[in-house]
């Protein structure tokens, strides 16, 4: 019996998230699961309240779009190459709506992602997409902090 048959693993394209990658990727080979590697962009507000003309705007959320698709292949393709099967997916809007919402759309069975570990005022002004994607998320989500760091002290 398979433990997990859809593993949506989440990315930023930073190093935050290459712990939580290298746990996806050992899970779904054990399992012999598919990673789902996802990725959520969003155009930033800055962009739309700059009013800038729909051509120009058209052509800077076109080239973040081919950007952050570029960048899912080539991971795509060096998560292949170990022998697991994966398929990436681009989505846009907040990232944790996005991954809640494709977690439910392609009926994963795990949700894995890196956490930037703030805490206080940091992560009151920035929120956590990792917690608010625990909150929300109907399957199970492992959460992993980036290598290199520990817990912070009681």
């Amino acid at each position: 019996m398979k433990t997990f048959q859809r593993i949506l693993v989440a990315t930023d394209f930073t190093e935050t998230c290459g712990r939580a990658l290298d746990e996806a990727i050992r899970l779904a080979r054990e399992s012999g699961a598919t990673l789902i590697v996802t990725h959520a962009f969003q155009v930033p507000p800055t962009a739309t309240v700059c009013s800038l003309p729909a051509n120009v705007f058209e052509e800077y959320e076109s080239a973040l779009r081919a950007g952050a698709s570029a960048k899912l292949g080539i991971l795509v393709e060096k998560i292949r190459a170990q022998g697991v099967e994966a398929r990436p997916l681009l989505v846009e809007g907040f990232a944790d709506e996005q991954i809640v919402e494709a977690a439910v759309r392609e009926k994963a069975d795990l949700v894995v992602m890196g956490t930037h570990g703030r805490q206080g005022v940091a992560r009151f002004f920035l929120g956590s997409v990792a917690a608010r994607v625990v909150a929300a998320c109907p399957c199970p989500v492992m959460t992993l902090r980036p290598f290199g760091t520990s817990p912070p002290a009681p």
